[in-house]
Formats: structure tokens, sequence, C-alpha cells
């Protein structure tokens, strides 16, 4: 029931290939189903702030138990019908805990709508990916958009679960992205989570400390690699990298700006309030289509040393009887 390299890069190969098919079922709808069930039994509007916070931390425990007590048996039953059943479900497990190619999927089609000059149908599409209020926006605030939230999503979606799947296997990697995934549903300073998602917020705040300040390091390498400029990436994360209100989305996006020598950051509508963030980064390039594909060649780049690294962490820990 081991999970082996060769699971992980098939699970790599296979996430690079085909993304996420629509049609397709997905363990990450399967936990936002069950997340939702979970809420519905522990949130009580009318309660105090302690009681929130309490029946969040409860609600949190069985969600995540939930996760990996189930991903266990599911593969320890299919292991114990017959070993080739154990690792088809095992590598499909981790195919679906990245996130490579989806990533660039859904946000060349917010690009792609921009090119034909709809700006409705790239505001409808990003509405897809981010939690911003995209109705408003013009082309330059939606490419920003688009370069954050891929940006971002290198660290949560793919160099996290590549570094989870290689310390904890399949289990690990759906625990995070159970937690990852409350995080995006109930991690809100709004009226109705700033007390229930507390503990889902801080949770994963500390489970991606680690992966977000990575990613920024493989950013800087994927970036010598492209010939992209590399120094300032790394010269912009060191900077500008805590200037977020979150411990760690600053890191990736300051390297992606650095790196591609634009400016990220500034107003945004959330929820119907007006959010101005710290900027990242210097406003050398404006940003442009030509830069967003330059974001995903750096975003590949950095993709694939995470995957090396994560089989080579792999390998070293399957060595040292870990």
């Amino acid at each position: 029931m081991d999970f082996l390299s060769w699971h992980l890069a098939a699970a790599y190969v296979l996430d690079v290939i085909l993304g996420d098919p629509p049609r397709w079922p997905h363990p990450i709808r399967w936990i936002g189903r069950w997340i939702q069930w979970c809420e519905s039994l522990f949130y009580d509007a009318g309660g105090s702030p302690v009681y929130q916070r309490l029946a969040g931390f409860v609600f949190w425990l069985m969600v995540v138990a939930g996760v990996a007590s189930t991903t266990l048996a599911c593969v320890k039953l299919a292991w114990f019908l017959h070993p080739m059943a154990g690792t088809v479900l095992g590598v499909w497990i981790a195919y679906a805990a990245l996130a490579t190619r989806s990533l660039h999927t859904e946000s060349r089609a917010v690009v792609q709508a921009l090119a034909t000059g709809d700006l409705p149908l790239a505001r409808k599409r990003l509405s897809w990916i981010v939690s911003r209020d995209t109705s408003q926006l013009d082309e330059r605030e939606i490419l920003r958009a688009v370069m954050e939230t891929v940006s971002e999503n290198i660290s949560d979606g793919i160099v996290a679960p590549l570094l989870f799947l290689a310390l904890g296997g399949t289990v690990g990697a759906m625990a995070y992205k159970a937690v990852s995934t409350m995080d995006s549903m109930v991690g809100y300073l709004n009226e109705r989570y700033r007390h229930f998602g507390w503990f889902a917020a801080r949770a994963d705040d500390v489970l991606n400390w680690l992966p977000s300040r990575l990613t920024a390091l493989l950013m800087v390498a994927g970036a010598a690699g492209l010939g992209q400029d590399w120094r300032s990436a790394f010269q912009v994360a060191l900077r500008d990298g805590r200037r977020t209100k979150s411990p760690n989305a600053g890191y990736p996006e300051a390297a992606a700006a650095g790196a591609l020598n634009v400016q990220l950051g500034g107003a945004s509508v959330y929820f119907g309030q007006m959010v101005v963030k710290p900027t990242l980064g210097d406003d050398v390039k404006p940003l442009s289509p030509e830069v967003y594909v330059s974001m995903i060649r750096l975003m590949y780049a950095t993709s694939f040393l995470a995957f090396l690294l994560a089989a080579g962490l792999l390998h070293a820990l399957r060595l040292l009887g870990a």
C-alpha cells in the first residue's frame, strides 16, 4: 500500500496531460459537498463568538477526520481486492490532488475571452476562479486578477499537494486538500464566517507556511531556467512577500511579479466591500496577454521543479524507512 515515486510520476503526468475534465468524478468536489453538510450540522447564526469558534473547530476536525479516514479505507479496500486496483486508485487520488493543467486551462479561458474583445465573458469566466467581484473589472484588472490567482495557486494547487503526497501519501494529500478547501469556503472575515471559519483559516495558514515560501524559491529557479528576471524574483519576494495580510499568499505572488517585472496587488471588491491590498513588485511592464503567457511558462517550470523535489523527497524517505 506504499505510495511510491513512480505513482507520483504517473499522477503528475496525468495531471499535466488531462487536467480536470469537467464530466469526470473528482474527490475535491466530494470534499466540498462533505464540508457543506458538516457546516449545516455545526453552524449556528445565533451563537456567541465563543460558541462559533468552538463549533468551527469541531467542524474542522470532523471534515479532516472524515476525508482522511475515507481515503484510507478506500485505498485499503482497493488493495485488499487486488494490488492493481489499489495502485490505480492511489494514482487517481494523487492525480486529482494536483492542478497544473486545470490552472492553465481555466485562466487561459479568461484571457482568450479578452483576446476576442468579449469583456463580459472574460468577467464571467474569471468569476469562476476568483472570489472577488468581477462585474466591473476592466481589461487590466482582469489580467491582474488572473496573474494573482495563478501565482497564488501554484503554491496551493501544485507545490503544497506534491509536498504532502511525498510526506503523507494519498491520505496526507487529501487531508491537505480538505484543509485548503475549507479555507476557500469558510475562511473569510465576513459576518457569517468571522468566528466560525477562524480555525479553518488559521490551519490553512499553518499548513501553507512552508509550501508558499518553497514555491517562491522554486519560482526563482524556474525564472532562471527560462531566462526571466530571477534576481528580481528573489529580491521582490524578500521585499514584498510579507506585505500581504495573508502570511503566505504574498510570497509566490511577489516572486511572480518580480520574475515578470510587473506589479500585482491593489484595490479589489470582495463580497461588496472594497479591499485595498499592498502592491507587490515594480510597475516596469504593463500587464498584457504576453505577460500572461510568460506567467504560464513560469508556472509549468515551477511545477516541474516541485515534482522533482517531491519525487526526490519521497524516494529519500523510503530509503530511510520512513
